[in-house]
């Protein structure tokens, strides 16, 4: 095992002292090209041009002598530090950190970010990382070969966001570009990058003027509650009642990175209350009002929709895959379109037990584990407990077992 590995992060500044002694000293160095080629690094030590980061703490537990691994930025944020310090090396490392590139690229913006979600896309993560940018108002974007700029406005279509693309920061080919995401696409991007992702209406900030509290999204912000009462939205139709909207919500599980469908949004009660727990939304509707009233809904309640007006299932063909769908209108014909699209959760409601048990059928013929519920609910006036509404549903949700998380 080498006797001492120093983690040095470099961000195009000169090298302090301590980092300086560190290099000084090594007999192995790894790193991308450009730190390679810094004069600092003794002639006769080992160079390792730094790819796999596993392949290279490897290589260092078999060293004998000093090593130092040279990253961008902070190498703890995002970074090399965590793979060498995995149990299966058994590396100790010092860390010399430097400027993130998260942080150098918010401040050629001339931009705070405490408010900012910071995501990393691979090939393998890009649609989750498209999915925050849909779903939030800022968001850095640290790419990589395969999914950069272009990438994620490709597949923002739809969704208007600026973006600030800043290119090979702390080098001599530094350069800041603002696009709009449809013209990403139009352009070659220098890797490294990142991408500051910006657009759509601001969410509700509880601190005011004084800042946030916390990074990133403030789970404070809006209203307090997975559902809201009915004089949030207005009049509610079949099918979105809180109890049923607790429970749907509950069955789905959205999250930060996951894209929903909402087909039959109404009011848009439901695709609210998803993008409040920081998914992407698409909420479909036939009806032009019931787009209106959701796109108000959406507004009021600081929170971004995707909407999409159209007649299921015939709309939904070309939107983005799905994590996770909500069915609210339009029967068993759209429940076993959207299972085609093998979304891993799938929920909906009907008015009857023949109904249920025709979709129950059909998702378990997709494959899908099926439960259904009888839900029932009374509301009553507390000032003479006397009842004021009954709702009754049969709640149905589908699981593909291999994809239940």
């Amino acid at each position: 095992m080498a006797d001492r590995v120093t983690v040095i992060g470099w961000d195009g500044s000169p090298l302090t002292a301590a980092a300086s002694a560190a290099l000084g000293a090594a007999t192995l160095v790894a790193g991308a090209a450009h730190h390679l080629a810094l004069p600092e690094i003794p002639a006769g030590a080992e160079r390792i041009r730094l790819g796999s980061v596993a392949l290279a703490a490897r290589r260092i537990a078999g060293h004998r002598g000093t090593a130092v691994v040279l990253a961008d930025g902070d190498p703890g944020f995002f970074g090399v530090v965590r793979t060498l310090r995995a149990p299966e090396f058994g590396l100790e490392v010092e860390v010399v950190p430097a400027v993130s590139s998260v942080a150098a690229a918010f401040a050629r913006a001339g931009m705070p970010w405490d408010d900012a979600q910071v995501v990393v896309a691979h090939p393998r993560t890009l649609r989750r990382a498209v999915n925050v940018c849909r779903a939030h108002t800022k968001v850095a974007v640290l790419t990589s070969p395969g999914a950069g700029p272009a990438e994620l406005g490709l597949l923002l279509e739809g969704v208007h966001r600026s973006f600030v693309i800043c290119e090979e920061l702390g080098t001599t080919r530094e350069r800041v570009t603002v696009v709009t995401s449809d013209k990403a696409a139009d352009h070659t991007w220098r890797d490294p990058n990142v991408v500051i992702v910006l657009g759509g209406p601001a969410r509700p900030d509880p601190a005011g003027e004084a800042g946030g509290w916390i990074s990133g999204r403030d789970p404070s912000a809006g209203p307090r509650g997975w559902t809201l009462p009915a004089d949030a939205y207005g009049d509610l139709g079949e099918g979105e009642t809180q109890v049923l909207r607790a429970s749907q919500l509950a069955h789905l599980g959205p999250r930060v990175g996951d894209l929903v469908w909402d087909i039959g949004c109404g009011s848009g009660a439901f695709a609210v209350e998803a993008a409040r727990a920081g998914a992407a939304v698409l909420a479909v509707d036939s009806d032009r009002a019931a787009c209106a009233r959701t796109d108000v809904a959406a507004r009021r309640l600081g929170v971004q929709l995707q909407i999409v007006h159209g007649i299921a299932p015939h709309i939904l063909e070309n939107l983005p895959e799905p994590d996770v769908v909500r069915v609210g209108g339009g029967g068993a014909a759209v429940v076993s379109a959207v299972a085609d699209r093998r979304p891993q959760r799938i929920v909906t409601h009907a008015a009857t037990r023949d109904a249920a048990e025709l979709i129950g059928r059909d998702l378990t013929e997709h494959g899908y584990a099926v439960e259904c519920a009888l839900l029932q609910s009374v509301e009553l006036d507390t000032r003479a407990w006397t009842e004021k509404e009954r709702s009754v549903a049969f709640l149905l949700s589908g699981v593909l077992p291999r994809r239940s998380a």
